[in-house]
């Protein structure tokens, strides 16, 4: 099979479109025959090997798992004999990375675990687009941040991979939404559902005196201090997302002022599950939130995905497509 392989850290240069042995599932495991995969902003970081600390789970010299992508949707093509719940010919898509990632190839051996069936309403480059990401905006805002009916709720980062998911969930929960963005993308967050759009470069939206029962920082960067000065007393803080001081901020400071304010404040674990994919599916079959897609590459084009992506201009996902009528 044609896959994208790489074997050492490094920028888009290293990924090479090879040939390989298609894989052989095990006992608990199916075979997918991949239609299209999404690249997200974890992608981009484990094909750099930076920060370095992430090296300890992908590799500490060279990356363990030499095929990247997390995000995928395909074909059932077969099943072991401890698989229960699919059949050849199902149309699945789900997160890989609780298996050993692997979805930019044309075919994957996974555990039944970690795939859900496919939204009816939603192509194969659609569904791609959808299962990490909106998974981590769900568990921001449900688990973590105990979304309720008519709160208040900023996204900052509303128009990245996580952000624009975000902004469409809280609303499925009946929250007020406030989204924060760049200029450039204002409109498209409105058109989500989106109550009130702040353009990060003409206004601080921790300055102006307004305040959050909810705050998900899916992206960009503020001290924690100016966070929690944004939130209601009792408010919530989640970061699931940006920049590295942001996240260590939220890890490591979040807990004490969780434990000495009535502000609670810290970062999201994600736990990949296939509950929350089932949950996603029917709320996207509900029309009730969908992906939105900048554009797509072929596989063989994957390198070239990866230098769009880094750029940072995307407006909505970055697909790779394995097929033509994918798409």
């Amino acid at each position: 099979m044609k896959a994208v392989v790489y074997t050492e850290y490094g920028s888009p240069d290293v990924l090479n479109f090879e040939e390989v042995q298609k894989p052989i599932p095990g006992d608990d495991e199916l075979l997918i025959k991949i239609h299209a995969a999404a690249i997200t902003a974890g992608d981009v970081i484990v094909l750099k090997g930076e920060p370095f600390v992430t090296r300890l789970a992908t590799g500490l010299l060279k990356p363990k798992n030499t095929i990247p992508g997390k995000e995928m949707a395909g074909r059932v093509e077969a099943v072991s004999q401890n698989v229960t719940q699919f059949q050849p010919g199902d149309e699945v898509f789900g997160d890989l990375s609780v298996a050993s990632w692997g979805a930019f190839a044309e075919y994957v051996a996974v555990p039944e675990s970690a795939i859900a069936l496919k939204p009816t309403n939603l192509t194969f480059a659609e569904a791609a687009a959808v299962p990490e990401s909106a998974v981590v905006a769900l568990q921001g805002l449900r688990d973590k941040g105990k979304i309720q009916p008519g709160n208040r709720v900023l996204i900052n980062g509303a128009s990245g991979g996580v952000g624009l998911y975000a902004v469409q969930i809280a609303k499925a929960f009946g929250a007020e939404v406030t989204a924060v963005c760049s200029p450039r993308n204002m409109e498209l967050v409105r058109s989500l559902g989106a109550d009130h759009v702040i353009d990060y470069t003409e206004e601080d939206f921790t300055q102006n005196g307004q305040r959050y029962d909810l705050i998900l920082a899916a992206n960009g960067y503020h001290p924690i201090a100016d966070y929690r000065r944004a939130l209601r007393p009792e408010g919530i803080y989640v970061a699931s997302g940006g920049s590295m001081k942001q996240s260590l901020q939220a890890t490591m400071i979040g807990p004490f002022i969780s434990m000495t304010r009535s502000k609670k404040m810290g970062g999201l674990l994600v736990k990949p599950n296939q509950n929350d994919l089932v949950f996603i599916k029917e709320l996207i079959e509900a029309n009730k939130i969908s992906p939105v897609i900048d554009r797509c590459y072929p596989l063989s084009g994957a390198a070239d995905a990866f230098r769009y992506m880094e750029k940072g201009r995307a407006q909505g996902k970055v697909v790779i497509t394995m097929e033509q009528n994918s798409q």
